[in-house]
């Protein structure tokens, strides 16, 4: 079995949950949000980026608007709808039963023998 699959993958996992934390205070835009992934040791690609933010947008989770940029073309920011407030409310209530129920299995010492 490949570990450095199967690390990917569970980065895979909670992805989405990721984008919609980033962008839970302030709009950004694909190049700030995929630096904040790559900051905190979740290595993403634009080709992965990509797909996720259009499929996150046509769930109605996510708007974007158009801004001018002094250094380039215009920048398309990315930011929460009321919906994707609500839907990252409630993933996180998940994530946190499933860390602390990760943790319990995974912490828990070999009582039974």
């Amino acid at each position: 079995m490949n570990i450095e699959n199967t690390k990917a993958q569970m980065r895979k996992g909670v992805l989405e949950y990721c984008i919609l934390s980033v962008l839970k205070d302030n709009d950004a835009y694909v190049a700030e949000i995929l630096e904040t992934l790559k900051d905190a040791k979740l290595l993403v690609v634009e080709g992965t980026i990509y797909p996720l933010l259009t499929r996150l947008k046509n769930a109605g989770l996510l708007n974007y608007r158009w801004e001018e940029s002094t250094s380039g073309p215009p920048r398309k920011y990315y930011g929460l709808t009321e919906n994707g407030v609500t839907f990252l409310h409630e993933l996180t209530g998940t994530w946190n039963e499933l860390q602390h129920a990760v943790n319990l299995v995974t912490t828990q010492k070999n009582a039974k023998k």
